[in-house]
């Protein structure tokens, strides 16, 4: 038996099958509304309840506070129907062409930058052409029914190619073998692009962004489309944040792109700088570095991507100095079965 689901204000509506995750159903029928992980831990696709009754299977998700979800803010991507549902969330306006396909892809080249961050570009058929929003990611197809999600880091358009950057997780099973094993010209199989993590166009205001270790790619990607778009006006001030100075893996890129492009500032952050890193710059946590340099966050689009911690504790902060849930996107990177960002 299925339920209706309807967004307000907008009005679409859909069906959403009995132990179906409401945001599956939602895009099924083509609906574009926020969101990133779809593992409950980013809180990207969050709306709020008017009417209906739900339940989570494996308890709150850790995207969402119990202060949050007392308040009627619901996650889709783990929420289940009891009944038919009504909820505020606005919808997102989509370009035409962007379509979510499985395709294969071929390892061009693999670079090493970091200890534990491999630079890989994949090649795609000539005969596709693949079409994504700087800041989307792709899921990796892994045998056996498994996925990793990884953002895509170079802008659409600039190349023939993807770039992606992967972090050695400990223990886990891809990025695992893309250290010890893979090889260029290996095939991997590829679904997307997928997540509403990009620039929002319908608005001027200054755009801070902010990383923390690998979120840095899906930022990547976006300063590159803003630069390469034609003249830009609104101020971009990237915040970069890692524990050592090697997890800033593309720092001299970055200080590279500042004179090349007006209006863009960077501050990098290590909270656990080395001896040998002979760090001379900020420290401390990357989310408390914005907000002692903007107090005032109403005037401002925030756009962060990271660890889940950093996401949860700076949604907290921004909050408290002014920024409107309107104002932020965000995406957070989990290590599970289906991610955004870098899986592991």
């Amino acid at each position: 038996m299925g339920f209706q689901v309807s967004l307000q204000p907008g009005g679409s509506t859909f069906v959403v099958e009995a132990g179906e995750a409401v945001l599956d159903a939602a895009l099924r029928a083509g609906c574009h509304i926020p969101y990133g992980c779809r593992g409950g831990s980013c809180g990207a696709c969050a709306g709020r309840l008017l009417s209906g009754d739900y339940h989570y299977p494996q308890g709150l998700p850790p995207g969402l506070s119990p202060r949050e979800a007392e308040a009627g803010r619901v996650l889709l991507c783990q929420a289940r129907a009891r009944s038919d549902l009504v909820f505020e969330l606005h919808e997102l306006r989509m370009p035409p062409g962007i379509e979510v396909r499985t395709l294969p892809a071929r390892v061009v080249s693999m670079q090493r930058l970091a200890d534990d961050v491999m630079r890989l570009y994949l090649k795609l058929p000539a005969s596709e052409n693949f079409r994504y929003l700087a800041g989307q990611y792709v899921d990796i197809l892994l045998r056996g029914g498994g996925r990793r999600g990884f953002s895509i880091a170079n802008r659409p358009g600039g190349e023939d190619f993807l770039e992606l950057h992967v972090r050695l997780v400990p223990g886990g099973e891809f990025t695992t073998h893309v250290f010890a094993e893979m090889k260029e010209r290996a095939i991997l199989r590829l679904q997307g692009p997928l997540g509403t993590f990009f620039v929002r166009e319908d608005s001027s205001r200054p755009l801070l962004m902010m990383a923390g270790g690998t979120g840095f790619a899906p930022l990547k990607a976006m300063i590159e489309q803003i630069y390469a778009s034609g003249p830009h006006t609104r101020p971009v001030h990237l915040y970069w944040g890692a524990r050592h100075r090697a997890g800033l893996y593309l720092h001299e890129l970055v200080e590279g792109w500042i004179d090349a492009r007006p209006g863009l500032r960077y501050t990098p952050v290590l909270s656990e700088p080395l001896p040998e890193d002979d760090w001379r710059g900020r420290t401390g946590w990357v989310h408390e570095a914005l907000a002692a340099d903007y107090p005032d966050l109403s005037g401002f689009d925030v756009y962060m991507s990271g660890p889940p911690a950093m996401v949860r504790a700076a949604r907290e902060r921004f909050a408290q100095q002014g920024l409107p849930d309107g104002q932020l996107c965000f995406d957070a990177f989990e290590f599970a079965h289906t991610t955004s960002g870098n899986g592991e």
